[in-house]
């Protein structure tokens, strides 16, 4: 968000009162002012006060391009060097709309060195309570089928797209998959799974940047950073239409498979 200056503003000769307040939109953010022409240049030169946080990519992240959905403001998730670092920066987050509901960050969980991650759209309201993902009914039928293919529930990793809980568990908007998609992303590259599987349509278009229905992801592998990738049935959808439970059951076959294999 930018703020603007009218033209009386910029009238004083003298531009030196305005900067203390000037420093202090910058610091929260507001560092572009849309000045008119002629603008003093004391005002119009005012820095942008975020040397302190940059911190240079990590490797295998490319720095978020400036200019973007956010700005070019500091994301601070590219010089985690750990999941611990990484769910603490995510713990303060406020880069959208999300951060208003929320009763906590539901960062996610699990074997940090995990073969198979599993990533589901959003926290709903028993994760927003708890901090953790899928434990409500959908995450009781989650820990069956991770038990199905032979692995415990502590042997994989959980997250989800957004780390704080949509309003009224509505699908996560665009511009908030954004905001959260770099924290995902940093943690499938510290993780480093074998593979991953997207648990329903919301998770499978976010990850794969793409408007196919589910019934198009599935069925195929995909890549995310690097990362065999499938898509699935949410658990969710299980519980509400369970002949949607045999085609996951193939799903996760091939998973356990791809899993197996040397």
């Amino acid at each position: 968000m930018r703020g603007s200056l009218g033209d009386d503003a910029m009238k004083p000769s003298d531009p030196t009162p305005l900067l203390p307040l000037l420093e202090y939109l910058d610091a929260i953010g507001y560092g572009d002012l849309y000045l008119p022409a002629g603008a003093p240049a004391a005002v119009a030169a005012v820095p942008r006060a975020r040397a302190a946080v940059e911190r240079p990519p990590a490797p295998g992240v490319a720095a978020e391009p400036d200019g973007g959905l956010f700005g070019p403001e500091p994301t601070g998730w590219e010089g985690c060097a750990s999941l611990e670092a990484l769910a603490e920066v995510a713990g303060v987050c406020t880069r959208c709309r999300l951060a208003e509901g929320r009763t906590t960050v539901v960062f996610g969980s699990g074997d940090p060195r995990a073969d198979l991650m599993f990533v589901g759209e959003g926290p709903g309201a028993e994760e927003d309570r708890r901090g953790l993902p899928f434990v409500g009914p959908a995450g009781e039928l989650l820990t069956r089928i991770i038990e199905a293919i032979g692995l415990a529930r502590s042997q994989v990793y959980i997250a989800n797209v957004v780390k704080c809980r949509p309003p009224g568990n509505r699908d996560p908007a665009a511009d908030e998959v954004a905001a959260c998609r770099g924290f995902l992303e940093r943690q499938i590259d510290l993780i480093r799974p074998r593979v991953i599987v997207c648990l329903g349509r919301v998770a499978g278009q976010a990850l794969l940047g793409s408007e196919l229905p589910l019934g198009k992801l599935r069925g195929r592998w995909h890549s995310v950073r690097g990362v065999p990738t499938r898509v699935t049935f949410h658990p969710a959808a299980l519980l509400r239409n369970p002949g949607w439970k045999r085609p996951t059951w193939e799903d996760m076959r091939l998973v356990r498979d791809r899993l197996q294999a040397p």
